[in-house]
């Protein structure tokens, strides 16, 4: 293989690197973020500047904190209007969609707009979770890192990936569901040069999590005992049922956002409309307000009474997919955990009444309805499992998590299309990856597509021994020729199009071991559209073109009844494809 490319080990190294140093930095953020939304709790409900902890639930305004919601949501509007549009949202829809559609780069004043906007949408009383704003910030650091150490658009998903879960693992000290939410949502893809950067990002994350915040589980909960037979089979079909709300729920929220798309007022309002409900609903119910982790512990308790369960359930729904679908700043993951949880315990109480035998426990009903719902909302599988897991240490949950957000996601799965998370995307008509396959580039070998009787022409042939050559070959379309010397060693290319021998890019060549993956990176880094393939002794044993890919990457896709793929080679092979079709006219 040519030396040319830069070794994989030496950026694996230097991204996994810069992934900690964010990591590190991004820590400081989500402290700093919760820290923030303290402070506007305390000015928004109670007029007090300090960072105590606090929550809207227990003010004492009246009627005036309706008023709250729609003076935060004034703020944000502006922040939007005049700082960034890109500050409206949930958090992860957004990190996704730069990866797929604007190669991973974020605006660099993201970084502190949305913290900012997140700090005050929540602290005023918004119906969200930390989490979703310090997951965009945390990718905005990494994206912002990634264009200033001018590195490829892949290497800066990984960063920016790395960067979004490291402010998850922050927040919530679970590293593992932060490395699988990349894995599932944001990298399309599972290889060393991702997974690695990622992983160390996610550790560092909570590793801060554990120094700054606790070293508890976020969520810690009564021992739950170990579920029989005939509560699996309830867990089940209380996962089939979670799995058809995640759907009305992921449509909902989106059908909302049609709704403020209608209004006649221009979108930097319509934030300030949303809050309207969130104050009502916070009027009756003020545990609905603000960031809410205590309602999920609350629920992991097993012991609310129903017409708080009702309210958590149904009211706090009503505020966030009003507020949500308002274009304001918030993210999904906390709300859809306490709706998820309030629905998971209505249903254990349920099921307990009709079957007393059944052996339900109302916390682990709880449990699995806060990981389902994400579950089947997200399309996260494995990150719902592990997240529930990790944040409550909660080891007996691990079969009924996994019964009830298997049966979510298969449910969601055929009722909707896309997911909460990629219907922005996906209305684009950009489709989000939904299944991994392999590299087939990386897979498929030189050997295997070469040209063995290669055309090259001797650095010592004259100019007139050129246009002989053009011309017994006029059906020959590509731009360069392979050069040798009297010796028939590689000595580089001709332009043909300049008619004269022209040896250059004697770096470039492959071997015929290489896969077709190096074969796509060196054409695209050479701007060459054949390459040299060389024995030990470094003479032509063969050519291989871009043709030569798309042949047996059509084959192989045939072969293996794929019509859709998701890696790196993907966007890559678009490019050769593009320049194999040019036609060099030879004079």
């Amino acid at each position: 293989m040519s030396h040319v490319l830069e070794t994989p080990y030496k950026r694996v190294f230097y991204i996994s690197l810069q992934a900690v140093v964010n990591a590190l930095v991004i820590g400081f953020v989500a402290k700093g973020l919760v820290l923030l939304i303290n402070l506007f709790t305390n000015l928004f409900f109670y007029g007090k500047f300090t960072i105590a902890d606090s929550s809207p639930a227990d003010n004492h305004l009246g009627l005036w904190v309706i008023a709250i919601p729609i003076v935060g949501s004034l703020i944000v509007g502006v922040l939007a209007r005049y700082g960034s549009k890109a500050i409206r949202g949930h958090g992860i829809p957004e990190a996704m969609e730069n990866i797929i559609l604007n190669e991973s780069k974020i605006p660099p004043r993201i970084t502190w707009l949305k913290p900012l906007s997140a700090a005050i949408s929540i602290g005023s009383g918004g119906p969200f979770g930390a989490e979703g704003p310090i997951i965009a910030t945390g990718g905005a650091i990494g994206s912002l890192t990634g264009q200033i150490i001018h590195i490829s658009s892949a290497e800066r998903k990984v960063i920016l990936a790395a960067g979004a879960c490291a402010g998850m693992s922050a927040i919530f000290g679970s590293p593992l569901a932060a490395i699988l939410l990349a894995i599932e949502l944001l990298l399309f893809e599972f290889s060393p040069r991702s997974i690695i950067p990622v992983t160390l990002s996610c550790i560092t994350g909570a590793g801060m999590h554990f120094w700054l915040f606790e070293k508890a589980p976020v969520f810690e909960m009564p021992a739950i005992p170990v579920a029989s037979n005939s509560a699996l089979v309830a867990y089940v079909v209380m996962g089939v049922l979670t799995g058809v709300l995640a759907a009305g729920v992921s449509k909902s929220v989106y059908w909302v956002e049609d709704m403020f798309e209608k209004l006649p007022v221009h979108w930097m309002w319509w934030p300030a409309f949303g809050a309207v409900a969130v104050g009502v609903v916070g009027y009756f119910a003020p545990h609905t307000m603000g960031v809410g982790y205590d309602n999920i512990r609350n629920l992991l308790t097993g012991q609310l009474p129903l017409v708080l369960l009702f309210s958590l359930c149904l009211l706090k729904y009503l505020s966030w997919v009003i507020a949500l679908g308002s274009g304001t700043s918030g993210g999904t993951l906390a709300p859809l955990f306490t709706i998820g949880g309030a629905w998971g315990a209505l249903l254990g109480v349920l099921a307990s009444h009709l079957f007393p035998g059944i052996g339900i426990n109302i916390a682990t009903a709880a449990l699995i309805g806060m990981a389902a719902l994400f579950a089947g909302s997200s399309r996260a599988l494995l990150t719902a499992i592990v997240f529930a897991l990790e944040t409550t240490g909660q080891p007996n949950g691990l079969l009924p998590l996994i019964a009830a957000c298997s049966t979510a996601y298969f449910v969601s799965f055929f009722l909707m299309k896309g997911s909460i998370m990629t219907e922005k995307i996906r209305r684009r008509g950009i489709e989000a990856p939904i299944h991994y396959t392999p590299d087939l580039l990386q897979s498929s070998f030189v050997n295997a597509v070469m040209n063995t009787k290669p055309v090259f022409v001797n650095e010592y042939s004259g100019q007139e021994q050129l246009r002989q050559f053009l011309d017994r070959n006029s059906s020959y379309y590509l731009q360069y020729l392979p050069v040798t010397d009297a010796a028939g060693v590689f000595k580089g290319y001709a332009d043909l199009t300049k008619g004269v021998i022209s040896p250059a890019g004697h770096n470039y060549f492959v071997r015929p071991t290489d896969t077709l993956q190096e074969v796509v990176k060196l054409l695209q880094v050479s701007k060459l559209d054949v390459l040299a393939v060389l024995d030990e002794n470094k003479h032509i044993a063969g050519t291989v073109t871009a043709a030569n890919v798309i042949t047996i990457y059509e084959k192989k896709i045939k072969n293996e009844n794929r019509y859709h793929s998701a890696f790196y080679g993907d966007r890559q092979l678009l490019r050769v494809m593009a320049k194999s079709k040019r036609f060099f006219a030879m004079k």
